[in-house]
């Protein structure tokens, strides 16, 4: 996950150099990362959290919503049998008023594997469709092994 991360910052370093950020970044457990803080020398932050399907963590993890400006909710598009799970995870997340009216990117990742289910199917998979007004958002297809597609992510 690390190269993973290293690659997004960097884009968002490219793409807003002058702004310090707090981005939240949340996904199922096997969307491919653990819990960790990447604060490297430039002026964005990622909380990053694998809420691994566990009630516990993710009673915890609320306390990062404080001061959150960006969310990017990370998609295994490889595991259709879990994007219910990852929709109700995306709706809680949602529904506390740290998290009102955040941006919000939805990484469809491992667009590399053959069954891997695309932004369209996705977006009323996870309710993204149902997001009126409130939030700006995005559904971008990547793969975090090879960086494809996270330049689009911050467009």
């Amino acid at each position: 996950m690390g190269s993973f991360l290293s690659r997004l910052y960097d884009v968002l370093v490219l793409f807003e150099e002058e702004k310090c950020a707090r981005i939240l970044m949340l996904g199922l457990d096997a969307a491919g990362f653990n819990i960790e803080q990447v604060s490297p020398c430039r002026d964005v932050s990622f909380t990053v959290w694998d809420v691994a399907g566990q009630a516990k963590i993710r009673g915890v993890r609320r306390s990062c919503y404080r001061g959150t400006e960006g969310l990017i909710f990370v998609v295994d598009s490889n595991d259709p049998e879990r994007i219910e799970e990852a929709r109700e995870e995306f709706e809680d997340i949602l529904k506390f008023p740290d998290m009102s009216n955040v941006p919000i990117v939805v990484i469809a990742n491992k667009q590399d594997l053959p069954n891997a289910m695309k932004p369209s199917e996705i977006i009323p998979k996870s309710g993204m469709n149902k997001l009126h007004g409130k939030h700006k958002w995005h559904v971008q297809s990547t793969c975090a092994i090879t960086g494809d597609g996270l330049i689009d992510a911050t467009v």
